[in-house]
């Protein structure tokens, strides 16, 4: 059966990065729609309620996303938020979407209609690009759009680093609260207290029948069925009076403008905190550099007198009428110079002499740490010989030549054989010299084979089952920020290239890493992982965690993996 190429109507995911910071969803989803029916588009959202750099966009037919990929690749949008650079877009199916969209894109035949539908998109695109860089620019000259310098120097990117994220442990902090206040209060109880919902009434009972008549519930009282419940008023009021307990009769929209209202407190009391941690900090460095320049002033004024002082002392300068010494008395200066050297001589001198005394006691220090040495490899020479595991390199070799002692020339063969025997002893005596010595200083090699071997024993120690890795203890204290930049970070940008291949985006990479510094547990890192990666986290942060284990039991052990990693390359 030849190749059926894939039906047009499937839909496809396609994952969306490099979005430029201020990029909201609805300019997205216009984006995205220029090219084809989009069916979902999903975007990460931090801790701190602020949608990442990436998502996933979900087009119901192949033709569209085709066309998504040629014609938003590489398009520069600008960044909305203050201090942001702008991006250019980044639109890429997995390996198995590309192979199907290549495998439609080559059995397909292009038609008029296709050929309409694409400059329309491409003219709608470029509609949408210059619009949002009119917003951008627009912000910019008006003064509400900051755009990016450049790079924070290194003394404050840690500082930095560690501010956003202490601000995203508190916001996560706040949103947890509030969902937990706005959580409903238990309903109210069933049975005769239902009653109490209504407001209380003023109208009086009319009097009570004779008999059974006179009880709550009977006859003509104010709670009687012989007419309409007096306290059930108009529709409006009804649903008031009947509200439950923790339950709101707002609007949707009274709810939504609360909520928003409450993230520009919890904005406003975030940014005065900020403010209160770095205006002493700013303050402190603008008193250093106001310092700074008061002494930079001072010295060029020092120098600015001292010049001036100069220039007059040479302007009005005369040799007879000098004060100085050399003008003066000419052998008193020459008998004060010469002492000034003999001083500086003998200060030489003592300084010359104390380098020679060090160094004789650094050379007498060396020699004794030799002779130590020797004798410590003799003596451990000696517990080898003694033991049989070394051999004295030339020693006498003793030949057993038993000759007659007449008749040499009649035993002309014994004699050959004689001397066969005393060939083959030289040659065995030979082979024992030739025997490889053990080394003598072997404590360094030794060291470093015993380590190698324990590290390979740790990592097939790991565990590999899912259940079983993520209950073991991560040993963060070994683990430090240093390490997980410098090797966790090229572990896992190579597996999200394997995952999802070539990727411009490092977004993705610096959530994980975040991840891994913050110490938080692996299913809060698949939960976060899932929409981008679907059943593919599960791997991902399983490849993460062994990582993790494997230099948590080395350092437990005292050990230091270098570049070792345990899942091979």
């Amino acid at each position: 059966m030849g190749f059926m190429p894939p039906s047009p109507q499937r839909s496809v995911s396609l994952f969306v990065g490099s979005i430029s910071g201020g990029i909201d969803d609805d300019f997205l989803n216009r984006l995205l729609s220029a090219c084809g029916p989009v069916r979902s588009f999903k975007r990460l959202i931090t801790p701190a309620n602020k949608p990442q750099g990436f998502g996933f966009a979900e087009y119901e037919d192949l033709d569209s996303a085709i066309r998504a990929i040629d014609m938003l690749t590489g398009i520069e949008l600008p960044a909305l938020e203050d201090m942001c650079a702008n991006k250019k877009l980044l639109v890429k199916a997995d390996e198995k979407t590309k192979t199907m969209l290549d495998a439609h894109k080559s059995s397909r035949i292009s038609t008029d209609q296709e050929e309409e539908r694409t400059k329309d998109a491409k003219a709608r695109i470029d509609e949408l690009v210059t619009e949002i860089n009119n917003v951008s620019q627009k912000a910019i000259d008006e003064g509400r759009l900051e755009k990016e310098k450049g790079d924070l120097p290194e003394n404050q990117r840690g500082l930095v680093i560690s501010e956003i994220a202490q601000f995203r442990e508190r916001a996560a902090k706040r949103e947890r609260e509030k969902m937990r206040d706005m959580k409903p209060a238990a309903p109210a109880p069933s049975g005769p207290k239902v009653r109490e919902w209504g407001k209380p009434q003023n109208t009086q009972a009319s009097p009570p029948l004779p008999g059974n008549g006179a009880q709550r519930g009977f006859g003509n009282g104010a709670q009687g069925y012989q007419k309409p419940v007096p306290f059930v008023k108009a529709e409006s009021e009804t649903r008031d009076d009947r509200a439950l307990p923790g339950k709101s009769n707002k609007t949707d929209l009274q709810l939504e403008e609360e909520r928003q209202e409450a993230r520009r407190r919890d904005e406003e009391a975030s940014f005065r905190d900020r403010e209160r941690r770095y205006e002493p900090r700013e303050r402190n460095k603008m008193t250093a550099l106001e310092r700074g320049i008061a002494r930079e002033r001072a010295t060029r004024d020092a120098e600015e007198r001292d010049r001036k002082e100069i220039r007059m002392r040479l302007d009005i300068w005369d040799d007879d009428e000098s004060d100085e010494l050399f003008y003066m008395d000419r052998a008193r200066w020459r008998h004060a110079r010469a002492r000034r050297l003999e001083a500086e001589e003998a200060a030489d001198a003592k300084s010359r002499a104390y380098e020679e005394e060090e160094a004789e006691n650094l050379r007498r220090e060396s020699e004794d740490f030799l002779a130590r040495q020797m004798d410590e490899m003799q003596a451990l020479a000696e517990e080898q010989r003694k033991a049989g595991l070394l051999l004295d390199d030339g020693a006498p070799v003793r030949l057993n030549v038993a000759l007659p002692a007449g008749g040499q020339h009649k035993e002309g063969p014994k004699e050959k054989a004689t001397v066969f025997g005393q060939e083959e002893e030289e040659e065995e005596a030979a082979k024992r010299r030739k025997v490889p010595l053990v080394k003598l200083d072997f404590s360094v090699t030794e060291t470093t084979e015993k380590a190698q071997e324990r590290l390979e024993k740790i990592r097939t120690e790991v565990p590999t089952d899912k259940d079983t890795l993520f209950k073991r203890k991560v040993r963060w204290d070994g683990v430090t920020e240093t390490m997980i930049d410098r090797k966790m970070e090229p572990l896992i940008k190579r597996l999200m290239i394997k995952y999802l291949g070539e990727m411009e985006e490092e977004d993705l990479i610096m959530f994980v890493l975040e991840h891994l510094k913050d110490h938080k547990a692996p299913k809060q890192l698949i939960e976060g992982l899932e929409p981008v990666l679907e059943e593919e986290a599960i791997e991902l942060t399983v490849s993460v965690w062994r990582q993790l284990i494997f230099e948590s039991m080395a350092y437990s052990d005292g050990l230091l993996t270098g570049d070792m990693y345990v899942d091979a390359e």
